[in-house]
């Protein structure tokens, strides 16, 4: 007994979709049909034209990269019932590989219900999703700009490390940005300390009488340069979070 009539499978590369349509004639007959589309979004309303008009019931594709999202994106606007194959299962059902043929391998797997889909959150869960691996990404980068500028420190004797907790808090930083900027003068520099670190200002003096040469300050100001456009990213970034958190807080007071 098929579970679907009417169904398709793709096989979706970074420039060209495969498509195989199954279906049922009037007098019960299986039919193929077989397409080959771009993958311009022109092309992905096509396509989801061409399978709203067979009226299918279902429609796989094969989680390949990020090249079926795009595809995922366009048909779920037009309502279909979308499929996405794990590739590991895949493997394991369909044969030999033929890659002019994969549509249609897909297509019959589909047909008899022998594909078992991954799961595929919902679009706000997607967009939050792409939002905070995209912070983790800039956190990630926010840090090693951090050791790098901690690196360049130790190159250059300024030993700020050993006696403020954070180098780049308020105080530590007004310092990195006046060494940046020519300073030399270690009692200069050490009075620049705010709140708590005051009481360390001695301590200051002697890890901030260091060496920086030219190439260093040079170096020193393009990273706390480096620095403060990722904190002003990740301030955006973290403001659309919470734009996109709303509906769920709501839902959970509800």
């Amino acid at each position: 007994m098929k579970v679907h009539r009417n169904c398709c499978g793709l096989d979706v590369h970074k420039q060209t979709i495969a498509a195989c349509l199954i279906y049922e004639d009037g007098i019960g007959n299986t039919c193929k049909e077989k397409r080959l589309f771009g993958t311009m979004t022109r092309d992905l309303r096509e396509l989801a034209q061409w399978l709203r008009q067979a009226e299918v019931s279902a429609v796989a594709m094969e989680a390949t990269g990020v090249y079926w999202v795009p595809v995922w994106n366009v048909l779920e606007r037009e309502g279909l019932h979308l499929l996405l194959i794990n590739p590991e299962h895949y493997k394991a059902v369909r044969g030999k590989k033929t890659d002019l043929k994969d549509g249609e391998r897909i297509a019959e797997l589909l047909q008899d219900g022998r594909l078992e889909g991954s799961f595929v959150p919902s679009t706000p869960l997607r967009v939050l999703r792409d939002l905070t691996r995209y912070r983790v990404k800039l956190v990630e980068h926010q840090s090693s700009v951090a050791c790098r500028i901690q690196k360049l420190l130790e190159q250059c004797n300024i030993k700020l490390g050993s006696v403020a907790s954070n180098v780049l808090g308020v105080s530590g930083t007004a310092m990195l940005q006046a060494l940046a900027s020519g300073e030399t003068n270690a009692e200069r520099l050490a009075d620049l300390a705010k709140k708590q670190l005051r009481k360390k200002i001695p301590a200051l003096r002697l890890a901030l009488d260091g060496h920086l040469m030219p190439h260093h300050r040079f170096l020193l100001r393009d990273m706390l340069d480096e620095l403060a456009h990722i904190e002003g990213q990740l301030a955006r970034l973290e403001a659309e979070i919470e734009v996109q958190m709303q509906p769920f807080q709501k839902a959970l007071q509800a």
